[in-house]
């Protein structure tokens, strides 16, 4: 409701009082004009008793003649010949034309009193309106600057303010447009600074086992020697790009998750089914734990990928004879997935940085992987309202912990 805007409430007041402020104005000037006709009758008829008694008229006959209220066409008749008529010009009749001045005066003082009190409340109205306009106006021209740091007057309630709100909930939409593109700038600035630098160690390998294969054309363990390590080169650099791509996408938010239920067991079977080989080549152990019916509901490509980015790390980070222990469990609240490996352990110092792409602890210098594993990992599961935690410390091994909540 318009009544909620102060201002407009106010004005309304105003309008109220100055309705009573003009029957009040009403009231006083009939007063006035009453008063003033009573004048001009006994003043009239003052001037007709002196008259007819200068002229001897006993009094009796002046005080029937003055109180009489009977009419003849007679009486017109004299009236017309001595000239006062419906067509006499006011000016000749002295005491109407005295009446016609007095109320005339009256009223135009009046009105004059009351349209510059109509008047000067109404400009204070709309200056006080302009000026909120105005305050808007700046805003909104900070706004179009890129200046979001004013906010727009929201002090009271009305239409105009509910305008104002909307308008500063846009502001924030394009703030968050404009930070959100801001961010993806640098994202990408940054994404290509780390491509570029990941790209350089492999592209650098491949360059120099050509010029040694160049070199040694006839020597035949040299070139099945390098030509091995181009394709080690290769293949890491390819993981790279296809990882690069996939976390961009993530990042990016332009992947649709299609969650469904499924087997948890047979979803670590799918990840683990290409690691299995590599684990029985390393001497490495990898041990399945937790009921065959137990249920997941998400997108099955995508979990199975962060599955298999974990027990890769897992892989990567324990030794021959290394065990890695899968298991699950499902309460009403909360779905848990445990990865559990007696390698290693991550260092405190390292625990709140394995998450970033590209990171590498001292220690993983030299196991293989390019360091975007566990930050897919954790994206994949945060997209899909999961949880993805560790728990580590050196010579303990190290447990990923995948948590989702229970769909009800």
């Amino acid at each position: 409701m318009i009544y909620r805007d102060k201002q407009i409430r106010h004005f309304f007041f105003f309008l109220l009082f100055f309705g009573l402020l003009l029957f009040l104005c009403g009231g006083i000037l009939n007063a006035i004009q009453a008063k003033a006709i009573q004048n001009l009758f006994l003043s009239h008829n003052n001037a007709v008793a002196t008259s007819l008694l200068e002229q001897g008229v006993s009094e009796g006959v002046v005080a029937q003649a003055i109180t009489n209220t009977t009419m003849s066409q007679e009486g017109s008749d004299l009236l017309i010949k001595i000239g006062v008529k419906e067509t006499t010009k006011i000016e000749l009749l002295p005491f109407i034309d005295s009446l016609q001045k007095t109320t005339g005066y009256s009223m135009m003082l009046m009105g004059a009193f009351l349209s510059i009190i109509l008047f000067g409340g109404s400009i204070y109205f709309f200056q006080k309106r302009d000026c909120l306009y105005q305050q808007g106006l700046q805003v909104v021209s900070r706004f179009t600057e890129g200046d979001f740091s004013c906010n727009m007057p929201q002090l009271e309630e009305g239409t105009i303010y509910r305008l104002f709100t909307s308008v500063e909930q846009l502001s924030t939409i394009l703030q968050s447009k404009s930070e959100t593109k801001h961010n993806a700038k640098i994202f990408l600035k940054h994404t290509i600074a780390d491509i570029s630098h990941q790209l350089k160690t492999p592209l650098t390998a491949l360059s120099m086992y050509r010029e040694i294969i160049s070199d040694e054309p006839e020597n035949v363990d040299t070139v099945k020697e390098y030509s091995e390590k181009m394709g080690q080169a290769l293949e890491r650099t390819e993981q790279l790009i296809l990882s690069m791509l996939k976390i961009t996408r993530l990042d990016a938010g332009n992947i649709v998750f299609e969650r469904h239920p499924y087997r948890i067991i047979e979803l670590i079977e799918e990840a683990i089914g290409e690691l299995t080989t590599r684990a029985e080549k390393e001497g490495k152990n990898i041990v399945l734990d937790g009921s065959t019916e137990a249920t997941l509901l998400c997108d099955k490509q995508w979990t199975r990928e962060a599955i298999e980015n974990i027990v890769k790390n897992a892989l990567d980070h324990t030794c021959w004879g290394g065990r890695i222990h899968i298991s699950w469990e499902c309460t009403p609240i909360v779905k848990r997935i445990y990865i559990k490996d007696n390698g290693a352990g991550i260092s405190s110092q390292d625990l709140h940085h394995i998450f970033k792409r590209f990171y590498r602890s001292k220690k993983s210098l030299d196991t293989q992987g390019v360091g975007l594993g566990l930050s897919m990992a954790k994206s994949i599961i945060e997209e899909q309202g999961g949880v993805l935690s560790v728990q580590s410390g050196l010579g303990e091994g190290t447990v990923f912990i995948l948590s989702f909540l229970t769909e009800l």
